[in-house]
């Protein structure tokens, strides 16, 4: 499970989660596993949970709202 953290709080999440979001570039997220022990699973994972984030403006226009109206 991935999740955005607040500004400035780093990359918190365990072994091979860590390792892949500090190689993608993720500057502020949160990681928790889920179920699967294995390092390579996760890796998986974690890769593919990377290719399928999108930014707040692009949400954003999907929506047809401002991006003030995604905090709300």
């Amino acid at each position: 499970m991935l999740r955005p953290a607040c500004p400035g709080s780093g990359v918190t999440a365990g072994g091979a989660v860590r390792v892949v979001l500090e190689m993608a570039g993720v500057e502020n997220a949160l990681g928790k596993q889920l179920r699967s022990k294995n390092p390579l699973n996760n890796a998986r994972a974690t890769v593919k949970a990377t290719q399928m984030m999108r930014q707040f403006s692009d949400v954003a226009a999907e929506r047809g709202l401002p991006m003030e109206e995604l905090w709300k």
